[in-house]
């Protein structure tokens, strides 16, 4: 049997856009011709899966459809939540659509991660089919990279998930790796029956409202249209609280892959960073006495920059009306100035410079800077750049 894919699409992506009252669902960004979505779908294509169906809601069903023809995938279902309610309920009510065996395995993945070395990914689910059962569960590992507090965590004895540590401090993070804590993806892996069975236990309320909307759902052009009555009044929660906290039949599977959710700046400078072969063009250099930037990529109110910082190279101390800026150190160590604050920063560290903020680069050093910076705003030209003092004499 084939294991079926479920996208779960119905995520905002607010954390980017924090202060903004429209904003693009980060699944659907154009970060260069492509977006996370259109990854999923490229991955789902494998030999190993069926036809994949997505989680997603109305709001979203217009772009889903999109970008299902433009990756000329065919075969698919569109399970349309009515209303919010996490992640628990969007798992359960696409496991009980009725065209899904109950010995199904299911391979649950987020429409807005960056997964490299598909291959790898793909061999570990396929070899960890045989293991599923009636009741247990299987979840992704991403062995860290560094001590992150963007992300959950688990421990484990041999496969077994012991614990689940939810986005601890920097501190406790390192604690946590160095006890061979993997960070938690947040994709999951089980079969239907399982599914249903965990639900019935420990989720009984969620159960019997989702296959309410499931079986009073109205079915037309591979879309289930879920009942809005019975599905507002299942318990809004996610799958971790709902089932992952109470089962204790829960087995990790362990990768070492290039794994990221794109969820902050600082990450989507990251990426930028690592793949800017891919966005370098010459045309888009652009000469300063105080070094040079080059433009990698300008998107739909975010435009992504290398700045490279000569040594003994002065940018001027100014501030912007309509963006604000986040900057990841590559390469240098670059002194600051952030309003009334004066510091020096190292590789890999990252800034943000709020809108209506004073700030500066300096390089007093012999080593070159080299700076990731995304800028976020209304307006991302260079004529918002006001000018407080300049070594080179730009002031007016």
């Amino acid at each position: 049997m084939k294991i079926r894919p479920v996208i779960l699409c119905g995520g905002a992506g607010t954390r980017l856009w924090p202060k903004a009252k429209k904003h693009q669902a980060k699944q659907f960004i154009d970060f260069g011709n492509w977006t996370l979505l259109g990854k999923t779908l490229e991955r789902v294509k494998a030999s190993i899966y069926d036809a994949p169906i997505i989680s997603t809601n109305a709001k979203y069903l217009k772009q889903v459809k999109q970008h299902l023809k433009k990756h000329k995938i065919r075969k698919f279902k569109i399970v349309l939540e009515p209303a919010k309610r996490n992640t628990a309920p969007a798992i359960l009510s696409t496991a009980l659509i009725k065209d899904i065996p109950n010995e199904q395995p299911l391979m649950f993945l987020a429409a807005d991660h960056l997964i490299e070395k598909v291959a790898l990914f793909n061999k570990a689910i396929k070899k960890n089919q045989k293991k599923l059962t009636h009741n247990n569960i299987f979840i992704f590992g991403i062995k860290p990279t560094i001590p992150s507090s963007e992300f959950g965590y688990f421990l484990t004895k041999n496969t077994k998930v012991t614990r689940f540590i939810e986005k601890p401090k920097a501190a406790k993070a390192k604690q946590i790796i160095s006890k061979k804590g993997y960070w938690n993806s947040g994709m999951f892996y089980l079969r239907k029956d399982s599914i249903i069975d965990n639900f019935k236990k420990y989720q009984p309320n969620i159960y019997r409202n989702c296959n309410k909307a499931v079986t009073k759902a109205k079915y037309k052009s591979n879309v289930y249209y879920l009942n809005k009555q019975a599905f507002t009044k299942a318990t809004a929660k996610s799958f971790d609280y709902a089932i992952l906290e109470k089962t204790k039949d829960i087995n990790a599977i362990k990768l070492d892959i290039p794994w990221s959710d794109l969820g902050s700046w600082k990450e989507i400078c990251k990426m930028y960073g690592r793949n800017k072969r891919h966005y370098y063009k010459k045309k888009n250099v652009f000469h300063r006495p105080w070094g040079s930037y080059v433009n990698l990529f300008n998107g739909k109110e975010f435009l992504i920059k290398e700045l490279y910082v000569k040594p003994k190279g002065i940018l001027s101390l100014q501030k912007h009306h309509h963006r604000a800026e986040h900057w990841v150190v590559t390469h240098g160590k670059p002194k600051i100035t952030l309003n009334k604050k004066y510091f020096t920063m190292k590789p890999d560290e990252t800034i943000f410079i709020p809108l209506g903020a004073i700030h500066r680069i300096e390089n007093p050093y012999k080593k070159p800077v080299k700076i990731i910076e995304a800028q976020v705003g209304s307006i991302l030209k260079e004529t918002d750049i006001v000018r407080f003092q300049d070594v080179y004499g730009r002031v007016k």
